[in-house]
C-alpha cells in the first residue's frame, strides 16, 4: 500500500460532507437506527419498479422473522432466488434501509429476491442473527407456497454484517444441505474476523465506517471470540459454493474481506475477488450520492450474472 490511498473525486466530496456533521454525544441503538434510515433516504438510488413486492414472515427459532419478497416478474418458471441480508453492524438496518438495492438486484439479475430482517442486538445478541438467517434460508429453499415460486437454488448476499451473515449461512447450507442447493455467495465488504490492525487501524476514522462504530456494534452484538458463526474467517472454506468477495479501498474492513477471499482461493473454491480502489464501505447503498458507487455496484452485479452462468 502507498501512504496516500486513492480517493475518488465524488467520494472525497461525500466524505467531507459526512465528516462535517456533528458526532453524536452518545451511541444509542434506537437513534442510530433512525439515523441510518435517514442517511439511506439521502444517499441511496431510487427503487426500481417491481411486479411483486410482498411483506411476509417466515418461521424462526424465536418466532416469526420479517421478510420482504421482490420479483421484477409477476410470475416465472423455476429459478434461483437471491437471499439478501442487510448490513448495519448487527445493531441497525432493516428491510427499508436496503429496499432500493434489493429492487436493483431483482431487476438487473432478473431473479426473485428475499430480504431478511433478522433479530438485532442489543435486544438479541449473537447468535440470534445467524440463527434467523439460516432458518430463513432453509424455509426459502423449500419453495414456500407464500412466494408462489419454485426455488432451484440459493444465492446469499449481504454487505458488512450482512456479508458476515451471507457466508455464515452459506457455510451452514453447504455443511448440511437444504431442499435447494447453495449456488453462490456474494460478500460485500464483509466483517469476517477480530482484527484490530492493518486497514482497521489505517482507516479508523474519517472514512464513513469507523473503528469506534465497529467496537460499539460488537459491544452490543457480543460475538464469541473464535466462533466461526461470529467470525467466519475461522470456518473451513473446503466445499464452499462459488464465491464473490468485494472490498473497498477506504474501508476499515478491507483486510478482512481480502483475507476471506484468499482463504477461499487457497481452498480451491471458484472465487472472484473485486477490489474497488478509492471507495468507501457500504458503497452498494450510496448510489445516488456517489456515481462511482453506482458503477461499482453494477460491476458486482455483472460478475454475479457471469458466475451464475457457470452453475
Amino acid at each position: 500500500m502507498t501512504d496516500s490511498p486513492l480517493i475518488r473525486e465524488d467520494v472525497a466530496g461525500f466524505l467531507a460532507l459526512v465528516n462535517s456533521l456533528p458526532a453524536p454525544e452518545a451511541l444509542i441503538a434506537a437513534e442510530q437506527r433512525e439515523g441510518y434510515l435517514g442517511l439511506k433516504a439521502m444517499t441511496e438510488a431510487d427503487p426500481r419498479e417491481m411486479a411483486v413486492i410482498k411483506d411476509l414472515t417466515c418461521p424462526g427459532p424465536a418466532g416469526d422473522i420479517p421478510v420482504r419478497f421482490y420479483d421484477v416478474r409477476e410470475s416465472r418458471d423455476p429459478s434461483p432466488v437471491v437471499l439478501f441480508f442487510h448490513g448495519g453492524g448487527f445493531v441497525i438496518g432493516d428491510l427499508d434501509t436496503h429496499h432500493s438495492l434489493c429492487t436493483e438486484l431483482s431487476a438487473e439479475l432478473d431473479l426473485p429476491v428475499l430480504a431478511v430482517h433478522y433479530r438485532l442486538a442489543p435486544e438479541h445478541p449473537f447468535p440470534a442473527a445467524p440463527d434467523d438467517c439460516e432458518a430463513a434460508a432453509r424455509w426459502l429453499a423449500g419453495s414456500p407456497a407464500e412466494l408462489g415460486r419454485a426455488v432451484t437454488g440459493l444465492v446469499t448476499i449481504g454487505g458488512s454484517a450482512g456479508g458476515n451473515l451471507a457466508t455464515v449461512t452459506a457455510r451452514a447450507l453447504c455443511d448440511k444441505p437444504a431442499a435447494a442447493p447453495m449456488l453462490l455467495q456474494v460478500l460485500l465488504y464483509p466483517a469476517t474476523d477480530e482484527s484490530q490492525d492493518g486497514s482497521m487501524e489505517r482507516f479508523a476514522e474519517g472514512h464513513l465506517l469507523t473503528k469506534l462504530a465497529m467496537d460499539w456494534f460488537y459491544s452490543l452484538y457480543l460475538p464469541k471470540s473464535g466462533d466461526p458463526r461470529a467470525f467466519p474467517l475461522h470456518a473451513s472454506a473446503q466445499g464452499m459454493c462459488p464465491s464473490i468477495v468485494a472490498t473497498a479501498g477506504l474501508d476499515p474492513l478491507q483486510d478482512q474481506g481480502r483475507r476471506m477471499a484468499a482463504k477461499l482461493v487457497e481452498a480451491g473454491v471458484d472465487t472472484t475477488y473485486l477490489h474497488i480502489a478509492g471507495m468507501t464501505h457500504d458503497f452498494s447503498s450510496t448510489r445516488k450520492a456517489l456515481p462511482s458507487a453506482a458503477a461499482a455496484t453494477a460491476k458486482v452485479i455483472a460478475v454475479m450474472k457471469l458466475m451464475l452462468t457457470k452453475v
